[in-house]
């Protein structure tokens, strides 16, 4: 058969319509150029009108200026020439995984057909035939390369081989896939469909392409398969073990959330947003400060371009972060504390949405973007998202952010310190990261100003209490920088444990949770247990009863020893031991301090520098 007419069927189906081929790049600066020309040139040649989409991923190697260069008024002189393609680069400032690169991109994207195909074109593009042959042949809504395809041809490390058929095992079993591969760098969707699917992602790397596709089939996709030609050379060598523990990781969360949570049967997707709200960014701190300068400099880098910041210090300051940006106000409050800067904000904001955030935070690049979707919901008032300890953060800081992380420190609340996760309403949420409603802020009377820390308790507690929902949404992401181990990192917890048993017994709706109690009844246990330790062995028991009875003493302690242990285990040794023994600290800091808020006839309401990151960061 001739080439032309194998690509019939492909100019037939897109007809006067669009082919998105949306192309994640990272770390391609070498071979982008090239990449892009070859597609753009292969569509062209065969008469195919299509735009391509190149996403870069936060590349630190150039290949963002690249793409860029596609954008400009001067485009390579080979892209000025083309008839039937179009190039629409998407360049996302931060490193946010596949998923958020491929997401990205489908935004961006305009086709009623839409190809996702890697960026280093270890696929070639030039078997799109193949998958639109099998489109309309089976009458499919996806349809997935599969090297497992009979007619497939790939060069293949043996290795590479044993784990593939492995993870394909489980996704059969496990998953129910009626497919062979699902990690093949190119796959054909129907735009509707993807993005049903996209709308209740929740995994951005590794197993992206596996819930993708699970999520499809849930909502009644019909995929199929087609061969493709693979030649995977030297630069896949053997798997890292890191990588290898991520993606087993996902997989069983995918697992996880179709077959025993069912979350994809009933996670509820935004209504469309009717307009592009103007968001307020309200950020509370002392002064400027080196946190300060980062947190605006990624406020400027957001894939949402409608917002303003109001900045809140004590006195005059500025921020190199800034960088000139009109968008970016510098309001002096005096010294007074975090709720009542936030306040101010509120008076000052010009948007229908206020987000807060911390000055010693930093967004990723799709922050605003993935959390204004939910105002589309009338009852939605307010949208939360993890805060993640950055990987830059110092040894003891990042031990802290493990410690929170611990599920026997935040049990069912660890969502706040670690992306992931299913999306939620929740009562309580920490000011952090959180974006309410202008239009709530101002009917509530804002932020109560006789407490700090927990006003921001308060306000959810408000929220929910007239009736409105706040949501989280794991890819609404915050870095979040961490006290260090052992002091700050207490001083701060303390002061968090003091405060919620203050709540517990003025305003429990959202602090009476038996969780925030269970702290203080270990600590009740740890002081029990070293007081009868020392009682004497009573006459009438024998050193066999005595013996059993010490032992059943010493169980729960044993038990828990061994849970911290196992759920601190780090391959480093240090690592290990420091967070266990963080663990244990922090739990036995919350349990007194807990007790005393209960205690207490009133609790102390604090100024916002008293161990406050952003001053030691600005050598102040």
């Amino acid at each position: 058969m001739a080439v032309d007419e194998r690509w019939s069927v492909v100019r037939e189906t897109v007809g006067d319509g669009r082919l998105s081929v949306v192309m994640p790049l990272y770390h391609l600066a070498a071979t982008a150029e090239a990449n892009l020309h070859d597609v753009a040139d292969l569509f062209e040649r065969h008469g195919v009108r299509a735009e391509l989409v190149p996403v870069d991923d936060g590349s630190d190697d150039g290949t963002d200026r690249i793409l860029a260069s596609y954008a400009e008024a001067t485009p390579p002189e080979w892209a000025t020439s083309l008839r039937f393609v179009t190039i629409r680069p998407v360049i996302c400032r931060r490193n946010g995984g596949k998923g958020a690169a491929l997401r990205a991109g489908y935004e961006a994207s305009t086709g009623k057909y839409v190809m996702l195909l890697d960026g280093d074109l270890d696929i070639k593009p030039r078997q799109t035939p193949a998958f639109f042959s099998a489109l309309v042949s089976n009458g499919a809504d996806i349809v997935v390369g599969s090297k497992r395809h009979p007619r497939s041809k790939v060069q293949y490390p043996w290795h590479r081989r044993i784990v593939s058929f492995c993870y394909f095992t489980f996704v059969r079993w496990f998953i129910g896939l009626p497919i062979t591969d699902t990690q093949t760098g190119m796959k054909l969707f129907k735009r509707g469909m993807l993005g049903e699917a996209l709308d209740r992602m929740l995994v951005k790397t590794y197993a992206f392409d596996l819930e993708l596709l699970a999520i499809a089939a849930r909502r009644g996709a019909k995929i199929t398969e087609a061969p493709v030609v693979i030649r995977f050379g030297s630069k896949f060598g053997a798997l890292r073990p890191s990588t290898v523990r991520s993606m087993a990781i996902d997989t069983l969360a995918v697992f996880y959330r179709l077959r025993v949570l069912r979350y994809y049967d009933h996670c509820q997707v935004p209504a469309r947003l009717s307009h592009v709200p103007l968001v307020s960014v309200v950020i509370a701190c002392p002064g400027g400060s080196r946190l300060l300068d980062e947190c605006l400099k990624a406020l400027t880098e957001q894939t949402y371009d409608k917002w303003e910041a109001i900045v809140l210090p004590d006195g005059d300051a500025s921020s190199a972060g800034a960088n000139g940006n009109a968008k970016i106000r510098f309001v002096p409050t005096g010294k007074v504390r975090p709720a009542e800067k936030r306040n101010l904000g509120i008076r000052e904001a010009r948007g229908e949405i206020v987000a807060f955030i911390d000055d010693d935070a930093y967004p990723e690049a799709h922050w605003l973007e993935y959390a204004v979707k939910y105002f589309g919901d009338a009852d939605v008032a307010a949208v939360g998202g993890p805060g993640v300890t950055p990987s830059g953060d110092g040894y003891l800081a990042r031990l802290g952010g493990r410690v929170y992380d611990n599920l026997l420190v935040s049990g069912n609340y660890r969502y706040r310190y670690k992306a992931g996760g299913i999306r939620r309403d929740v009562d309580d949420y920490p000011s952090c990261n959180l974006l309410v409603r202008t239009e709530t802020l101002r009917k509530i009377g804002g932020y109560r100003t006789d407490f700090w820390p927990g006003e921001d308790t308060l306000l959810c507690k408000d929220i929910v209490d007239g009736g409105d929902r706040i949501v989280y949404d794991p890819w609404v992401v915050v870095y979040h920088h961490r006290r260090p181990l052992f002091g700050p990192h207490l001083r701060q917890l303390g002061r968090y444990a003091f405060h919620r048993g203050y709540f517990v017994r003025r305003y429990p709706s959202n602090s009476a949770h038996l969780s925030y109690f269970v702290p203080s009844l270990f600590v009740l246990y740890l002081a029990a247990a070293a007081a009868l330790a020392f009682v004497p062995q009573p006459g009438f028991m024998s050193d066999r009863l005595f013996l059993a009875w010490r032992l059943a003493l010493a169980a729960p302690a044993i038990a828990y020893s061994a849970l911290v242990l196992l759920t601190s285990l780090s391959p480093n040794p240090l690592t290990w031991l420091v967070t266990a023994a963080g663990v244990f600290a922090t739990h036995v800091t919350y349990g007194i301090r807990f007790v005393q808020g209960l205690c207490a006839k009133r609790a102390p309401c604090e100024y916002i520098g008293r161990d406050h990151p952003g001053e030691s960061a600005a050598g102040k």
